[in-house]
């Protein structure tokens, strides 16, 4: 069975790939952020960066969140420049994808001498 969204997280992994070729590992996060935009919008893709978003309670607004990036209206995006994913990380992705009800979301790390990814994908138990 495919995964649902194949086609587009492989073209957004596909782009940060080359950011990653480019830079290499060593750079703060937004100038991976900055050039992964850069990288997409090339390849035609629809990008909002640092996107704010409501977080609701019993219908009412209690907070928000900032995406790194959402593409496409689809998928979230999230980039670290750390040692290694942690649990928080993959936590952090599924409140992102609650708060947008969306269920596709990737963690990319950028630390490391390769691009390191995780697909995030939301549940109905989360």
């Amino acid at each position: 069975m495919p995964l649902e969204e194949a086609e587009l997280t492989e073209r957004i992994i596909g782009a940060a790939i080359d950011v990653h070729r480019e830079h290499g590992p060593g750079f703060l996060e937004s100038i991976y952020e900055n050039a992964l935009v850069i990288a997409l919008e090339q390849i035609g893709l629809k990008v909002s960066q640092q996107l704010e978003i409501p977080v609701y309670f019993q219908k009412h607004v209690v907070g928000t969140h900032r995406l790194d990036l959402f593409i496409e209206d689809r998928i979230v995006v999230e980039l670290k420049t750390i040692t290694e994913f942690r649990d928080i990380h993959f936590s952090i992705v599924r409140s992102y994808l609650k708060a947008t009800g969306k269920k596709h979301g990737l963690l990319l790390n950028f630390a490391k001498p390769t691009l390191k990814m995780k697909r995030v994908i939301s549940t109905t138990e989360d």
